[in-house]
């Protein structure tokens, strides 16, 4: 393969693998390649223009906005540099997809899932004993087999592009089924939703491949602005039957509706969810008691020293959106969804487009945090290979 795209091929194929491992290394390894490929197409005669696409567009406005709020961030230095660097990767992402156009992405992004899934599911099988092996420990610690987390929740984001892969149906289904498989027996409720949202909006997009990309947008973008409401319901949830992670959950969010409750125009600032007043506390008895959390075991679990009321970010983007950035935010961040579905519905393979947009919607709204620098790489490293992805006949 001699074209533009070759470094960010090269990345497709060993980011699954590297994720497994180590989930960090997502950064360098999406965004290194992505200015190599700049560079190639420079030398191979593409020039970029302008900005442009409403997508990149409404992007940008969430991270000019971001700086604005930096204004009254309890951090404003790093409100600021999060917003440099959020609008930095959007234009390094758009510029490589430009570059990178009509370049044959797929074929190592199905070689990259399959070593992926197979190095999580060997490191799953032995106890973690690989990612141990890589850390240089001679014990594995219990919580290390949390670590496969992210790795999962980025081949849930993958693997839809299964669908357009240039393989016989067989070897596509095959890898389908089996990273399915996988992914949902792994640690991690998180990534097991995220893999069925993800691969139930690729199907349904097939019978109809201009709607449902654009409905999974109009979904997300109400649940965006209907959030901090439906925080209101979670009294009635039936909490006793849940984990202890996901009733800590629940707490948290009720901290951060409360708090935006305190700014809901303007928000707290940019990346104020780590600084937010009283969130290094933990749940009292009568925040238990008004959200119906009753089970000994729950309790005991919220009563431990580690368990806070708003441990660094909402676990939810939408809740983190208003938090931080207030209702302009949100507004902005439903058009971007809205965007989304519709760039989803145009592309190449509609199918995969609307596959991505459910998956990393699940992972957004239920675990980390919104701007996490390694998340953010894997989206715009996504959102790069199905722009890059040419016209075909399937899932189209």
């Amino acid at each position: 393969m001699s074209h533009p795209g070759l470094p960010l091929a090269i990345c497709l194929l060993a980011a699954p693998f590297a994720a497994v491992l180590q989930s960090k290394a997502m950064t360098p390894l999406a965004l290194i390649p992505m200015a190599i490929t700049l560079g190639l197409g420079w030398r191979a005669g593409w020039r970029p223009g302008a900005p442009q696409g409403a997508v990149l567009l409404v992007g940008l406005m969430i991270a000019g906005w971001g700086a604005i709020t930096a204004l009254w961030a309890p951090e404003p230095g790093r409100a600021a540099l999060l917003a440099v660097t959020l609008a930095a990767m959007m234009l390094l992402a758009h510029g490589a997809a430009g570059a990178a156009h009509g370049a044959r992405l797929m074929p190592w992004i199905g070689f990259g899932l399959v070593l992926g899934l197979a190095a999580a599911f060997a490191d799953w099988q032995s106890g973690n004993a690989l990612r141990a092996a890589v850390r240089g420990l001679k014990e594995v610690p219990a919580a290390l087999m949390f670590g496969l987390k992210p790795a999962a929740s980025l081949m849930a984001l993958l693997l839809p592009m299964a669908f357009v892969l240039p393989w016989p149906w067989v070897a596509r289904g095959a890898l389908l089924v089996l990273g399915a498989g996988v992914l949902i027996a792994l640690p991690g409720e998180t990534a097991r939703l995220a893999t069925i949202a993800g691969l139930g909006a690729a199907v349904l997009s097939l019978a109809a491949p201009r709607l449902v990309p654009r409905l999974v947008g109009a979904v997300l973008a109400l649940a965006i602005l209907a959030m901090p409401l439906l925080v209101g319901l979670i009294p009635q949830i039936p909490s006793a039957s849940l984990p202890p992670s996901a009733v800590h959950r629940l707490v948290i969010w009720d901290f951060a509706a409360q708090r935006i409750a305190e700014k809901p125009i303007t928000g707290w600032g940019l990346e104020a969810s780590r600084a937010m007043p009283g969130g290094r506390a933990q749940p009292d008895a009568a925040t238990l008691d008004r959200l119906n959390i009753k089970a000994s075991a729950q309790r005991d679990f919220l009563a431990l020293p580690h368990v806070e009321v708003m441990p660094l970010h909402p676990h939810n983007g939408a809740l983190q959106l208003w938090l931080e950035l207030g209702g302009i935010g949100a507004l902005i961040g439903a058009a971007l969804m809205l965007m989304l579905g519709v760039a989803a519905s145009r592309s190449a393979a509609p199918a995969v487009g609307a596959g991505m947009l459910a998956s990393a919607a699940v992972t957004g709204m239920l675990s980390f945090g919104l701007w996490q620098a390694w998340w953010v790489a894997s989206l715009l490293l996504a959102m790069v290979a199905l722009a890059a992805q040419k016209p075909s006949g399937v899932a189209k």
